[in-house]
């Protein structure tokens, strides 16, 4: 009887094992946090419904927090702000039972942000979906309340192919990772800036970009060399995704979108999947942003390609006010002119 341990069964038998333990590590953390929830639903359920039984006031609330506190030895959780909060907590959501399963997903300060910083109840099941689906953190949530994720991800239409090359929940994750287009507003740009100028700025801002990115990009490199035989091609940034377990390329482009730019992302995303891809990762996706692009011939350009694609626009700054709007060249002669400066550098 051999009793030496394979090493590479054994890897495989630890990765296993420590899957296993951090599976249950998070089951066990989103049970508590459920928990957690159900009890401020509670409070705060007991606390209005008291207050219309016996006509109590404000005062109530301060005092029912100081006995809390010095009963439970002053924890933090039963301060009178967040007792207020708990009892708004329920009147917002009582008439809203098809919310009032997802807000047990996330925690509690996650659900105070929403309360405080979105009205709209459609809005509200988007960023509570989403916050849940894609673990972001109370910052991310933020950023992307302030980005307006909501009606750039729902109300505007996305343009790829997910559905047509991906299994069905791959291409739910891949669209619901994906914007119609990314606000690059903190790069300060005000003028047109060949591409690798905006690879130079999008690196020095990586951490906005990533945040404008979405929850869950982690950057592996810009220019990353690929190689095919004796070739060499460069991507203008390569990140990996942790839900969708996936490379992702980014490319940019100054100039509209043209069905060559979908040719070559192609290319790109069949040489990362035979030379890059780690055997238990998906297929990887490509991104192509650029300045501005027809819905029609994307649709076009993508339906014979093998691999995910998605394009979406980039905006460098807010729309223009209306004592501005046509006094400066429209987004196709802008273009245009790009394209010229390139062809001539």
């Amino acid at each position: 009887m051999n009793n030496a341990v394979n090493q590479k069964e054994y890897l495989n038998f630890f990765s296993d094992i420590k899957q296993r333990i951090a599976s249950a590590r998070i089951s066990a953390a989103r049970s508590v946090n459920k928990e957690l929830i159900q009890l401020y639903w509670e409070i705060g359920k007991i606390i209005v419904e008291q207050q219309k039984v016996s006509g109590w006031g404000k005062s109530v609330v301060e005092q029912l927090s100081s006995d809390l506190r010095r009963e439970y030895d002053s924890a933090t959780g039963y301060s009178s702000q967040n007792l207020w909060y708990m009892r708004q907590f329920y009147l917002e959501y009582e008439a809203h039972p098809n919310l009032q399963q997802l807000v047990g997903e996330i925690p509690w300060g996650h659900n105070i942000l929403i309360m405080q910083k979105v009205k709209d109840y459609a809005q509200r099941e988007f960023y509570l979906k989403n916050t849940a689906a894609m673990g972001w953190s109370r910052n991310v949530l933020l950023n992307q309340i302030k980005a307006d994720a909501y009606a750039r991800s729902v109300l505007e239409n996305k343009t790829h192919n997910f559905p047509l090359v991906m299994p069905e929940h791959m291409a739910e994750l891949a669209d619901e990772a994906m914007k119609s287009s990314y606000n690059l507003e903190f790069l300060g740009i005000s003028e047109p800036i060949l591409e690798a100028e905006l690879e130079k700025r999008l690196i020095s801002e990586l951490k906005n970009f990533i945040l404008e990115l979405g929850y869950g990009f982690c950057f592996i490199g810009n220019q990353y060399r690929i190689t095919l035989e004796d070739k060499e091609y460069f991507l203008d940034l390569l990140f990996y995704h942790r839900f969708l377990k996936c490379l992702v390329a980014v490319e940019l482009k100054v100039s509209a979108f043209t069905p060559e730019h979908a040719g070559k992302m192609d290319f790109y995303l069949n040489v990362l999947n035979a030379k890059e891809k780690a055997p238990d990762d998906n297929p990887a996706i490509g991104i192509i942003l650029c300045a501005e692009k027809n819905n029609t011939e994307v649709e076009f350009s993508l339906q014979s390609k093998s691999n995910p694609i998605g394009v979406a626009e980039y905006k460098l700054y807010k729309e223009l006010p209306e004592d501005l709007k046509g006094k400066l060249p429209e987004p196709g002669i802008l273009a245009d002119k790009i394209r010229s400066e390139i062809s001539s550098s």
